[in-house]
């Protein structure tokens, strides 16, 4: 026990460990921070509900198309939509099939372990000759090449498992913003007991996925494997995005001799936690489109506090950034206390040591990331 006591004097993040255990959250409740944080996650929610249309209407619709060179327009082309989407003048669901791949990668949760199994293998070639039926090149591909199309059917169920996440957290964003303009959010706690409601709410919801071939529908993620938008999204999105994420093209070296990358997955710190608001705001790195997009749907009382900045709208997207990730730690607020062993407030010493444990084991992982930084 003595040792245990020395350890939590220790820590680093001590002064948080205590803030979570107290009731308190990880970003500082302030009326400027509330703003803020609402202001962002309305315009996030926006956004969200583009990507989660988006990536459902490519799941469904461009199933196995190999070169979907429309997949962004969800059905209706035109000329003057083509015309916008060559000059940006659009979402940037690009961003969106980031996210998608990054989870594909690291994987983690039901949705990756369901995705190497039997059920999934047979669900999956059914599906694949149904697609191809009476194409004799394709056939042939996937006799030369039996990993790759069912690799495609893979991307093709993270795009409809991202997509659900995506949908029920815009929601309950709106939801928040609606609450806001209400009166009824007055404080950085109320903003994560909102989001953990969502969280909880949407819990057991079934993540689910299925294809129409031919006047047929082929279920890819039966509603029997069992999963859930909880255990099997949002946990592994937070671990994918929130905290891993992948290296930026141009600001790292991929050459292994350079030793820039760690070969160790579970070491990325790239994720949306820990990424310097500067970079981000460069071109060509992901996040970018993300504050870009964003950036369309701010709501006017968060503009004006932008306008007001030393730099005014010069640096707008390195601002939009900041607010996101203040944002982002009240959701991971969220999560820590959602998913604790036992209720943060308890009384039961054993139980209290365990929540030691397990906060520990999380801000062990934000030492290196901006929390810090968002709460000067």
């Amino acid at each position: 026990m003595v040792i245990s006591k020395k350890k939590k004097r220790n820590h680093p993040l001590e002064s948080y460990i205590e803030r979570l255990s107290t009731g308190e959250t990880l970003l500082a409740d302030s009326s400027e921070n509330v703003l803020e944080v609402v202001g962002i996650l309305h315009s996030y929610g926006i956004v969200l509900d583009a990507y989660s249309r988006n990536l459902i209407y490519i799941a469904e619709n461009q199933f196995l198309v190999l070169f979907p060179f429309f997949k962004y327009f969800n059905g209706e082309v035109s000329f003057k939509k083509l015309l916008r989407h060559w000059w940006h003048d659009r979402i940037n669901f690009e961003y969106a099939e980031y996210c998608m791949k990054s989870m594909l990668w690291h994987g983690g949760g039901g949705l990756d372990a369901y995705l190497d199994t039997p059920e999934f293998k047979q669900r999956c070639a059914a599906a694949v000759g149904a697609k191809f039926q009476g194409n004799p090149l394709m056939q042939s591909l996937n006799w030369l090449f039996p990993e790759f199309l069912p690799e495609q059917v893979r991307q093709m169920a993270y795009y409809s498992g991202l997509g659900q996440f995506w949908r029920v957290m815009s929601d309950i964003f709106m939801d928040l913003s609606d609450r806001y303009n209400q009166g009824k959010i007055e404080s950085i706690p109320q903003v994560v007991e909102h989001i953990k409601a969502g969280l909880v709410a949407a819990a057991n919801k079934p993540i689910t996925y299925s294809v129409k071939i031919r006047d047929r529908l082929y279920d890819i993620i039966p509603k029997s494997a069992g999963l859930t938008f909880l255990a099997d999204t949002a946990v592994p999105y937070v671990e994918a995005i929130f905290f891993r994420g992948t290296p930026f093209l141009g600001t790292v070296s991929y050459n292994a001799q350079a030793n820039q990358i760690s070969p160790d997955q579970s070491r990325f710190a790239y994720g949306a936690l820990y990424a310097d608001p500067l970079p981000i705001g460069s071109s060509g790195i992901p996040p970018t489109l993300l504050m870009q997009d964003m950036r369309h749907y701010l709501p006017d009382y968060l503009h004006e506090v932008y306008k007001r900045s030393l730099r005014g709208e010069d640096d707008l997207r390195v601002q939009i950034c900041e607010s996101f990730q203040k944002s982002m730690f009240c959701v991971t607020t969220s999560a820590i206390v959602g998913l604790a062993p036992y209720s943060l407030d308890t009384n039961d010493p054993e139980e209290q040591e365990k929540n030691r444990l397990y906060l520990e084991s999380w801000m062990d992982r934000l030492i290196a990331s901006r929390l810090g930084d968002v709460n000067r």
